[in-house]
């Protein structure tokens, strides 16, 4: 009975967000709540979604504070300098400013975390879509496809998490992977060249828009000690998150306290800025925090842990020697349905058990078990993706749409160069 409770109410998720019917927000906590109380869980819903919220507080914190500290060296201006120099070498033309677009989001993902990708690269190239008009979605499917990609660094969460759970060296199992890692950043640039070869035709070319932006770097205190501050500190701080010195919420938290100070002096000025920036922040915060619910009712009351083990049970003994193929391709959608703590420390230690049997070993699962990784960047127990959709102000089950079938496509090149690099097997005899 769980089991159809379970599948009927991702199912039910799945159509009232992608028919627009229901808000991401109203979707993530009102269906599995309905879903529970006809499942008779009513005693002990509200522990379950305690659990929930309690789980995803860090990074609802971290997203709070990181947008405030970004938006907030926005707004003095310290990305000016940096967006004149890019509109001055992408010349107004669509493909070179995807492709400058994906080259500093690669860049900015060495430190493992997503919102700092979306942060950084939209600081600086925000102004220029808008200006130019370019495609919102193409932008955000590009953002999102470095994201996935650049989790799989060894101090990523998705690929510790399988070390882990497979007892594995990091370095051991990820080395090999780096082959076919890098045919999906190719396949990225080359998804870049073609969104924007698609908006070159569309806006009927490269437009001058350098006029637009000859000012900046010269107001908004871009300039002067406050500037050589503030890059200070954001070196200091992208440091700080890469060596793990705090916990990333505090680390924020502190950063942005004092470019607030340090920026906008006057309390007056400093209300201005937390009134300016508190509507993008609410509308993420939000998010993350109806994930909790989400994540709290399916965890809680045994749903989650039903459907993957429904999932292994149907599973013919017969494909035994396909377990690492099979493994791979189940991550894709797998991954989007469940956290990473439980694809990776539930269901992947069952798959590599059977796997042991047929001579694959752990560490070959736990290669294989990161296919999926593009695409579960889209799921909907992901915090970071509701900041990019925020500040592009997209609709989410739209970009779901959109972005979707890209990702699928990146975690298949992975898969196959997996395959032709001889990292997993196929099968085995």
């Amino acid at each position: 009975m769980l089991m159809i409770l379970s599948c009927v109410m991702l199912a039910s998720f799945i159509y009232f967000l992608m028919s627009k019917k229901l808000s991401a927000l109203t979707a993530l906590i009102l269906i599995p709540t309905l879903f529970a109380l006809i499942g008779g869980f009513h005693a002990e819903l509200g522990k379950y979604v305690i659990d929930g919220l309690r789980l995803v507080a860090p990074n609802g914190v971290l997203m709070i504070f990181a947008m405030l500290y970004f938006l907030t060296m926005t707004e003095a201006g310290m990305f000016d300098p940096l967006v004149a120099r890019i509109v001055r070498a992408v010349r107004g033309d669509p493909v070179r400013i995807f492709i400058g677009t994906v080259l500093l989001a690669f860049i900015v993902a060495l430190d493992g975390d997503g919102a700092t990708i979306y942060m950084i690269v939209l600081s600086a190239f925000l102004p220029i879509y808008k200006r130019l008009g370019l495609s919102r979605p193409m932008v955000c499917c590009l953002l999102l496809q470095v994201s996935g990609l650049g989790n799989m660094v060894p101090w990523g969460g998705p690929t510790a998490r399988a070390a882990t759970a497979m007892h594995v060296d990091v370095g051991e199992m990820f080395v090999p992977m780096i082959p076919a890692i890098l045919a999906s950043v190719a396949w990225t640039f080359a998804l870049a060249y073609m969104f924007g070869r698609r908006e070159r035709v569309r806006l009927g070319g490269a437009i001058d828009i350098n006029g637009d932006f000859s000012e900046l770097g010269e107001h908004r205190g871009a300039g002067g000690w406050r500037f050589n501050f503030n890059w200070a500190l954001t070196s200091l701080l992208i440091l700080a998150l890469c060596l793990e010195l705090f916990p990333l919420s505090y680390l924020f938290m502190v950063a942005a306290c004092m470019a607030l100070i340090v920026n906008f002096p006057s309390l007056k000025d400093q209300q201005d800025q937390l009134a300016l920036h508190a509507p993008p922040i609410l509308a993420v915060s939000s998010l993350i925090f109806a994930a909790g619910v989400f994540t709290g009712v399916l965890t809680g009351t045994g749903m989650t842990k039903t459907v993957a083990t429904g999932l292994l049970e149907i599973i013919p003994d017969s494909f035994g020697p396909f377990m690492a193929l099979l493994t791979a391709l189940l991550s894709i959608p797998l991954t989007w349905l469940v956290s990473n703590d439980v694809f990776y420390f539930g269901i992947l230690p069952i798959l590599a058990d059977t796997a042991q049997h047929h001579g694959i070993s752990a560490i070959e699962m736990a290669r294989a078990s990161l296919i999926g990784q593009p695409v579960h960047i889209l799921s909907p127990l992901v915090a970071s993706t509701y900041l990019v959709v925020s500040m592009l102000k997209l609709d989410y089950a739209e970009n779901q749409r959109f972005t979707l079938k890209w990702s699928v496509v990146s975690s298949l090149i992975l898969l196959c160069v997996s395959l032709l690099t001889g990292i997993f097997p196929l099968y085995v005899r």
